[in-house]
């Protein structure tokens, strides 16, 4: 899953609206954002073999810390704690420990029975990468429904509001389709290091939501 993760972020402006949606994003993509990481320390390991989906050539051989169902709750714990505690939002956080765990959700559909539910536990995954056309439903319909929610709990203050949204989502869809029908990465280390870009979303994320406001406030 990939835009489907975005599409969740953009949605929980509805419910929590007092967090930016640059934490909304950073926290569903938190998963993802600290995968890289491990990856390249030698803690997680991941190979290229085309082929072993029909929409990623990736199989994650292991990744515990990052991706497991355990793992991804005590992240969302500390995520939530320490946003709790800064911001004096509890409700805000309980939602953004919620947006932590469904990174785990939203992939386990996905994925191959690949997902760790603890280090050294079972593995799930319900395989809906085995089909692209249900994929591309999927991922659109979710970031669709998210930026639909996103843009009916806010308003833009200025042209840069709506002009950082937009482009935000069209530059999604492009690496996403470019992922998917582009040929595979050339080396796990140019992955994980590709990976850390995802870093430069979150910071965009932030720039759209100081650029737009609660249409209850408008």
């Amino acid at each position: 899953m990939f835009l489907g993760h975005f599409g969740v972020a953009f949605a929980a402006k509805r419910v929590a609206p007092r967090p930016s949606l640059g934490t909304a994003v950073l926290a569903v993509q938190w998963a993802d954002l600290i995968w890289p990481l491990f990856v390249l320390l030698g803690i997680e390991h991941v190979a290229i073999r085309p082929g072993i989906t029909v929409v990623t050539p990736l199989e994650f051989v292991s990744y515990p810390y990052s991706h497991s169902l355990v793992a991804d709750a005590i992240w969302a714990a500390l995520f939530a704690g320490t946003y709790g505690t800064i911001r004096k939002d509890w409700r805000g956080a309980a939602w953004l420990a919620a947006l932590v765990l469904s990174h785990w959700v939203l992939d386990a559909v996905s994925h191959r029975p690949d997902m760790p539910t603890w280090p050294g536990g079972p593995l799930v995954g319900a395989g809906l990468w085995h089909s692209l056309p249900a994929t591309l439903i999927v991922e659109f319909a979710l970031l669709a429904a998210g930026i639909a929610l996103y843009v009916r709990a806010t308003r833009a203050r200025d042209m840069l509001g709506g002009i950082l949204l937009w482009t935000f989502a069209i530059t999604l869809a492009v690496l996403y389709l470019g992922a998917v029908f582009g040929p595979p990465p050339p080396g796990v280390r140019a992955l994980a290091a590709t990976g850390l870009a995802g870093w430069l979303f979150v910071a965009w994320a932030y720039w759209i939501d100081r650029h737009r406001t609660l249409a209850a406030a408008a």
